[in-house]
């Protein structure tokens, strides 16, 4: 016996999140034998961007019942089955949160079609609950909506259920009850992280570095390591035991460090490969004796102009460069000669400068942003064009003394990888603050 079940939450900090609404399908693995769904006033603030995605808002809920007048039923709804949602430990901890408010531990099997899915359609072009029914040819009504979703998930789970021909697959996935939201080792790792950008580090019982990212949020990136599906989030569920941390201030440090990080403890889970980080690039064209840029795949280590992370971003990153600088000639198209108004040799010379001023060349200059706590700057070098390294102060004479900088900063080693985080950054950020040196 299973509940199909799907939950739309106010969103908000980690185990601070409110049920709004909630639908609940009891199915015998033939047919439907109960049904539940309701909006809940949550007594809590709903994220503006669920807001937009849901289309419920604060004025909907004012009359609908808290969650402690609905709790008897899911209860018994729920009785004797097995909890089986997409993403099946963000709902489960979400109604187990509700519940310990109420000072009741519930606790149900839960068994997670991401996951399912993921091991009986593989070459699905994606496991997401709207792309995945649609391609299976399932009418689906009411998306971000907890019926909606519910019964989306319910005919997703009975073609899933006929696909298993052998059972051995949903036998496998079926979480027993300690394992089916976040672990109380877990929930302690998660809250003790703080909710700032930086970079992380996943150890197993033997202090090894498993794995590495950087993130904007670091709690709440552990967070979806805890309650993701997948293989590789299972694995980091089993073998985590502690989790450390570095704040960064900016993304462009966690990004340097993290594939520095990567780079010399080659975590277990996600070794840095030597492939460059980027794909594409800009090269140098001309139309008709006017410069222009052409993009292509990358084909060679510092070849290119600039370089880009996809050709969406070298594209979007060349039309807003263009616009800037006034550059309006592409490499791509032909123009007729009543288009060019301007000499060639006026228009490449400012196409040369403008273009200057991305590239890193033979500068000096301190790249200077907000550090980690209040009153702290952080501060990245780079001295005749090579990124030396990074660090954080509160002084700034220390900020405009090279020298004195020097020596206060973590050294990154310069390659190529570095150069295109670093360049593709300026690119993104022109205000970016600077102070320039002379050599």
């Amino acid at each position: 016996m299973y509940s199909i079940l799907d939950i739309e939450s106010t969103g908000g900090k980690f185990n601070e999140e409110g049920i709004m609404e909630i639908a609940i399908y009891r199915f015998d693995g033939r047919e439907v034998t109960d049904q539940f769904s309701s909006l809940i006033n949550p007594e809590r603030r709903i994220q503006p961007f669920v807001v937009k995605l849901t289309g419920i808002n604060e004025k909907m809920l004012k009359g609908a019942p808290k969650f402690y007048e609905l709790a008897k039923r899911i209860i018994e709804i729920t009785e004797g089955t097995t909890i089986v949602a997409h993403n099946a430990q963000f709902d489960y901890r979400i109604l187990r949160t509700e519940f310990r408010r109420l000072g009741y531990d519930f606790q149900r099997k839960t068994l997670c079609t991401v996951e399912l899915s993921k091991r009986l359609i593989p070459d699905a072009e994606s496991h997401s609950l709207g792309k995945l029914v649609r391609s299976l040819g399932i009418a689906v009504s009411d998306r971000h909506r907890a019926q909606g979703d519910a019964l989306a998930t319910l005919k997703l789970f009975e073609i899933l259920l006929n696909k298993d021909q052998n059972k051995s697959i949903l036998q496998s996935v079926i979480r027993a009850e300690e394992y089916g939201e976040l672990s109380q080792r877990q929930l302690d790792i998660v809250e003790n992280l703080p909710a700032e950008i930086g970079v992380y580090f996943l150890h197993n019982k033997d202090g090894e570095v498993i794995f590495t990212g950087k993130t904007k949020n670091i709690q709440k990136r552990v967070n979806q390591h805890f309650t993701n599906a997948g293989e590789l989030a299972l694995r980091l569920q089993k073998e985590t035991r502690e989790v450390t941390f570095e704040l960064s201030g900016t993304e462009l440090i966690a990004l340097l460090r993290e594939y520095q990080l990567r780079k010399k403890l080659r975590p277990r889970h996600n070794p840095l490969k030597s492939k460059p980080l980027y794909s594409y690039e800009w090269v140098e064209d001309t139309v008709q004796g006017y410069c222009a840029i052409r993009i292509r795949k990358s084909v060679k280590k510092e070849h290119g102009l600039l370089y880009f992370p996809s050709y969406l971003a070298a594209q979007q990153a060349l039309n807003q460069w263009q616009e800037l600088h006034n550059l309006p000639f592409r490499a791509d198209k032909k123009y007729k000669e009543s288009e060019f108004s301007e000499a060639p040799e006026e228009y490449n010379k400012r196409w040369g400068k403008a273009l200057e001023e991305l590239r890193l060349g033979n500068k000096t200059f301190a790249l200077v942003d907000k550090g980690r706590k209040l009153g702290e700057k952080s501060v990245i070098l780079v001295r005749s064009g090579q990124l030396i390294g990074y660090g954080f102060t509160e002084l700034e004479r220390q900020i405009n003394n090279l020298s004195i900088l020097e020596k206060l900063l973590s050294p990154v080693k310069d390659d190529h990888n570095t150069r295109y985080l670093l360049e593709y950054h300026l690119l993104q950020k022109p205000e970016a603050k600077r102070i320039e040196f002379k050599d």
